[in-house]
């Protein structure tokens, strides 16, 4: 269930809040075209659940993503 995901992803997010803005960020950026928005969504529940999304390691990668990203285009 669903409540189920976003309660094990409040384990490393303490603000409701701020974990509803992470997650439609990260459904935005994930979400394929052709697939359910809701199985999007659980899957990145599923994945705050088991990482921690405000890492300040992964603030840098997602940074060095971005900047290899805009050379490329």
């Amino acid at each position: 269930m669903r409540s189920d995901l976003i309660f094990g992803a409040l384990t490393h997010v303490n603000n409701r809040y701020e974990l509803c803005q992470l997650a439609s960020k990260a459904t935005r950026k994930l979400h394929k075209p052709n697939t359910r928005l809701q199985d999007t969504t659980n899957e990145v529940l599923d994945r705050f659940k088991d990482t921690i999304p405000m890492d300040e390691s992964g603030e840098a990668v997602v940074e060095k993503v971005q900047l290899q990203e805009r050379r490329a285009a």
